[in-house]
């Protein structure tokens, strides 16, 4: 019997038994025996012609078919469904046919589910790729949204709280004046002051730190390049946090190294902010008794700086998260109040902050640590690159230094 007799001669029963099969595994709709119908009459058509790309259009009805739930699954997939459909016809035409026709039967279509399987996976894996592109764009999009969100709310509460703020400050100073009238001020009186003041002055601190921030995220940190001296700075970091160190029991160790004390132009505000949030870092992450060095080398074009301590350290998953807006590493409810007691507790801005500010130097930082161990105290080393420049890298700041030298210079 020839092959094309053989397929017509099978047809209405082949039709019911896949699309039972078929209909029963994969909870395919009752329409889908339209498209059994077409995918016979294409395998007809292929074996016919002896071009399977006859297949190829019911193949791209499935694909476009494919809803979202089928695309995050495996149970609605055209390789599956054909899988289905190669099985029950082998089991069909073995029951319908003699053995010498069935495998002829079965010797001109398996090619032609071969090219079939092959081009179903092709248009699957694309479907499934493009699916995942469109969900990563959309979460892109919402987390960039999100982003923005949270940057316009730090803008706004840093703005909205600093009315207050100087309100508090403004009837302190009051209060003061009405307490330094009076002939014997009461101690009780200097201790409510000196908690308001230091109240005041942390919530300060915090203030301007989100302002920093929203000012980074928005690319509008404005740089007074000027000559500077890395070690002064670094000096100048040390002796302001003379006391809180003292306090802990610690040491702050400063070792020289070449280049330490060569001139470049940054803003020694700015630069003085970074390294003192590493320091702060250093101080509340490391136990009373406690050492932090801050050493370095020149390297070409930049100086390296390091400042390590014999803290708890920073376990390795973390030495990317700690650079992130309002990340803590712990348990925030067991922190301490403080900005320098020992895992003292904070918003989480002091090395987002550094980070900005060092790249916004054309700098880089990054941290080295074997883990975190509050018994062991591996330590950390953060390096922080600065860029050595023999000249301003902005107009500006390159007339404002002009300047300054032509004022030294005249008689």
């Amino acid at each position: 019997m020839p092959i094309l007799t053989m397929l017509e001669s099978i047809r209405p029963g082949w039709v019911a038994r896949v699309s039972q099969r078929v209909a029963r595994g994969a909870g395919v709709r009752e329409s889908f025996l339209e498209q059994i119908n077409l995918l016979y009459g294409a395998l007809t058509q292929s074996v016919e012609t002896g071009d399977p790309a006859w297949i190829e259009h019911v193949l791209d009805n499935w694909t476009q078919s494919q809803t979202e739930t089928d695309l995050l699954g495996d149970d609605a997939s055209q390789t599956r469904i054909l899988s289905e459909i190669l099985l029950e016809t082998q089991l069909y035409v073995s029951e319908t046919l003699s053995q010498v026709e069935a495998l002829e039967l079965l010797g001109a279509l398996l090619p032609l589910f071969a090219y079939a399987y092959e081009y179903a996976t092709r248009r699957d894996i694309n479907l499934r790729v493009e699916h995942v592109q469109r969900e990563l764009e959309t979460a892109q999009r919402q987390l960039e949204q999100l982003d923005r969100s949270k940057s316009d709310f730090i803008s706004v509460a840093a703005h909205e709280l600093k009315t207050p703020l100087t309100l508090i400050e403004g009837y302190t100073d009051m209060i003061r004046e009405i307490f330094r009238g009076e002939s014997d001020p009461t101690t009780y009186q200097a201790t409510l002051l000196k908690g308001i003041d230091n109240g005041t002055l942390r919530l300060r601190e915090i203030i301007d730190d989100m302002i920093d921030v929203s000012l980074l995220d928005n690319d509008l940190l404005s740089l007074n390049f000027q000559p500077v001296w890395i070690d002064r700075i670094v000096r100048n970091v040390g002796e302001e946090l003379a006391g809180s160190i003292a306090d802990r029991r610690q040491t702050l160790a400063i070792e020289p190294f070449p280049g330490f004390e060569e001139m470049t132009f940054g803003d020694p505000e700015r630069l003085f902010q970074a390294f003192k949030n590493l320091v702060v870092n250093a101080v509340k992450y490391t136990p009373d008794g406690g050492v932090i060095e801050i050493g370095g080398r020149k390297l070409p074009g930049f100086l390296e700086i390091t400042v390590s301590d014999n803290g708890i350290g920073i376990d390795p998953a973390n030495h990317t998260l700690i650079f992130e807006k309002f990340e803590q590493l712990g348990n925030v409810s067991l922190h301490s109040s403080g900005k320098t007691k020992f895992k003292g507790g904070g918003p989480g801005l002091g090395l987002p902050i550094t980070k900005g500010l060092i790249e916004a130097h054309g700098g880089t930082i990054w941290v080295e640590s074997e883990g975190q161990d509050e018994e062991t105290c591996p330590g950390s080393v953060f390096h922080v690159m600065v860029p050595l420049r023999k000249d301003p890298p902005d107009a500006r700041s390159a007339r404002l230094f002009q300047s300054l030298v032509d004022g030294i210079q005249s008689p």
